[in-house]
């Protein structure tokens, strides 16, 4: 079974000054680095309990409680959609546009509506919580948006880039290499 997500990194490692976007099929949604280390972790614990709870399923229907197993099942199939969701979240390009996806929404933001992507200084959360440290972002400055904070599409200490700093650039190169390409196109 391909996996994309896994070329991402060696695709961006190749690239010349000949061929700025590494992708065959721009038409894709593609997310132009790897899930981080801490990304798969959870979901990987929480393909590990949907795993019991699928085992606990069984048993309990063997056991004659068809109902409270389909109950189990159905949590199982919860905690998996979850951990899909999990793996899904980042930022994603393509040559319609920029897309932040989120574990409950996701916006698409057209590069004809795009401004600017640049890398800033700032407080950022840290793995998504509450708690704000000093760190990067990349942020996206929107057109029709002009009032609005710019969203900040990538921290160094999301769940992706916390303690990859050399893959944090990295992504956020190849995010600005795509709106210069098809901001102005």
């Amino acid at each position: 079974m391909p996996l994309p997500f896994l070329t991402a990194d060696r695709a961006f490692d190749e690239v010349t000054d000949d061929l700025p976007l590494p992708f065959d099929d721009r038409d894709r949604w593609r997310r132009p680095y790897r899930p981080g280390p801490w990304r798969v972790a959870m979901a990987a614990l929480l393909l590990l309990l949907a795993s019991y709870v699928l085992f606990a399923a069984v048993i309990i229907a063997v056991a004659g409680t068809l109902g409270a197993g389909a109950v189990c099942f159905g949590v199982a199939l919860l905690i998996i959609g979850c951990a899909l969701r999990l793996l899904r979240v980042g930022a994603w390009v393509s040559t319609y546009g920029l897309r932040q996806v989120r574990f409950f929404s996701t916006r698409t933001a057209p590069w004809a509506q795009v401004v600017e992507t640049r890398t800033v200084q700032q407080p950022v959360r840290w793995l998504g919580l509450p708690r704000t440290v000093q760190g990067q972002a990349l942020v996206l400055v929107r057109r029709d948006r002009p009032g609005d904070e710019p969203t900040p599409m990538l921290t160094t200490h999301s769940a992706d880039f916390l303690g990859r700093p050399a893959a944090f650039d990295r992504a956020a190169d190849g995010i600005e290499v795509w709106a210069d390409e098809y901001r102005h196109a």
